[in-house]
């Protein structure tokens, strides 16, 4: 504590034995000691105190900081509901396809699609293809490498070679 060498405490102690007297040392050493260990008791009542307004204050700094998350979350939550919006989304969505004329019947829809084509058709807006002839089922289909195969005939296919290839001719 107040980091002394022993050389130091003899000299203390040659100094206080000389001026106290013999008689009286031990009585102002024991006095001396009691004053010590209250000096080091409210010494550490101090430290203690001091880190306890420490914490609180601490504690107090992260309290404001929950007290502020939590005040932005009820700032946001106000602001933010998703079965809100998905409500507020499907009733335009519904508003909006009820404002759109709906054809009553299936034959007012088949005419409203009629017109939609041919409109189209019509403005070259819509290219609508036309379906084709389909092929008669009478008329057979051509077989491969004849006359009538699309494709034409195959070249003709060279000779194969008649017996077993020479093996090690060359050599």
């Amino acid at each position: 504590m107040l980091d002394m060498s022993w050389g130091e405490v003899m000299l203390i102690g040659g100094v206080a034995l000389i001026v106290i007297g013999p008689k009286d040392l031990p009585k102002a050493l024991r006095t001396v000691g009691q004053i010590t260990r209250k000096v080091r008791r409210m010494a550490g009542e101090f430290q203690m105190q001091f880190n306890e307004a420490i914490r609180e204050a601490e504690l107090d700094d992260v309290r404001k900081d929950v007290e502020g998350i939590r005040d932005t979350v009820r700032t946001a939550g106000t602001g933010f509901n998703p079965v809100q919006t998905i409500r507020d989304e499907l009733k335009g969505a519904v508003e909006a396809r009820s404002a759109k004329p709906s054809p009553e019947t299936l034959a007012d829809a088949t005419a409203q699609l009629r017109a939609a084509e041919d409109a189209g058709a019509a403005g070259g807006r819509y290219d609508v293809p036309q379906p084709a002839e389909p092929h008669p089922a009478s008329e057979p289909l051509p077989v491969a490498g004849s006359v009538d195969d699309p494709f034409g005939a195959p070249a003709e296919a060279p000779p194969a070679a008649s017996g077993p290839a020479p093996s090690g001719a060359g050599r």
